[in-house]
């Protein structure tokens, strides 16, 4: 298969009204928080570096990280939606003096989504042949037929994401628009992201 490189990009700038803290912050139940446990993922799942989006509590967020080595982009309208994390997320990695093929786009609230997963998603890209096309790459997890995350967005989709982005949306309809590719992972995980605090109730 053929080499690429993916920069793992996870969005963890909500403030998590209904949990109650943002959701980068809270405990997995062994001390390790819901940002370390998914970026250790990301990254055994062969993304080659992991960029961070913060916004709610940004300052609290970045120093209650204990895991590798990230780069972290403060998202100044968080607030917004999703919108804007992911605007923030495809602005920052396309200014990088190496550009990856592809960035990995992945939630920080979904507990049952591992390296599994994200393997087989990034995969979809070393697949690909050319350079041309894996950066051209357009993929997505599906659950059961259900659009999910971690979603591939190849080097020469970014700008055009960013431009049409909105609300809590991010990028759904421009994915649906280009003919993303769903990579079926209903046999490794719910793909649910995951609102109330763990032991109170069960993802949504």
């Amino acid at each position: 298969m053929t080499r690429s490189r993916v920069t793992g990009v996870v969005l963890a700038a909500g403030e998590g009204r209904r949990m109650g803290m943002p959701k980068a912050l809270v405990d997995t139940g062994d001390g390790t928080s819901w940002l370390t446990r998914t970026v250790r993922e990301v990254l055994a799942g062969g993304c080659t570096e992991v960029l961070v989006v913060v916004g709610a509590e940004a300052p609290r967020v970045q120093a209650s990280y204990a895991g590798p080595p990230v780069t972290f982009a403060v998202s100044e309208h968080w607030e917004r939606g999703m919108a804007a994390s992911l605007r923030t997320a495809l602005e920052t990695v396309a200014a990088a003096e190496d550009p990856a093929d592809a960035a990995l786009i992945m939630l920080v609230d979904l507990p049952d989504v591992g390296a599994d997963v994200v393997r087989r998603v990034v995969d979809q890209a070393g697949s690909l042949e050319s350079a041309e096309d894996r950066a051209a790459v357009l993929a997505r997890a599906s659950y059961d037929g259900r659009p999910g995350h971690p979603v591939l967005v190849g080097r020469t989709h970014w700008a055009a994401m960013a431009a049409t982005s909105s609300g809590d949306e991010g990028g759904r309809r421009y994915l649906a628009a280009h003919g993303t590719v769903l990579i079926e992972c209903g046999d490794l995980a719910t793909g649910r992201d995951q609102d109330a605090p763990p032991g109170t109730s069960g993802p949504e």
